[in-house]
């Protein structure tokens, strides 16, 4: 028989709408430590948006368009276009 991940007691596999867990309250004590960040999954930071605000602030300068490209803005999302070099 398999053990609940919450509570390590036996669980009734058939007909039990919580498993793996034993019961509901089994099921939401796992759910509360992924959304509290207890429990995470290993790979690379994502960035926040304050990170995201920050990065953008600091390129601005550094990314300022070529002048002898043609840049437009007739998108709908409002985003540059690179349409050509200038003559």
């Amino acid at each position: 028989m398999k053990k609940c991940p919450t509570c390590n007691k036996p669980v009734h596999w058939q007909d039990n709408p919580f498993r793996p867990f034993c019961s509901e309250r089994c099921k939401l004590v796992d759910l509360s430590k992924w959304v509290s960040e207890e429990y995470r999954v290993p790979g690379k930071p994502v960035p926040t948006e304050s990170d995201e605000d920050e990065k953008d602030h600091r390129d601005s300068d550094s990314n300022s368009p070529d002048s002898s490209l043609n840049y437009g803005s007739d998108r709908d999302d409002g985003n540059l276009v690179f349409i050509g070099e200038s003559d």
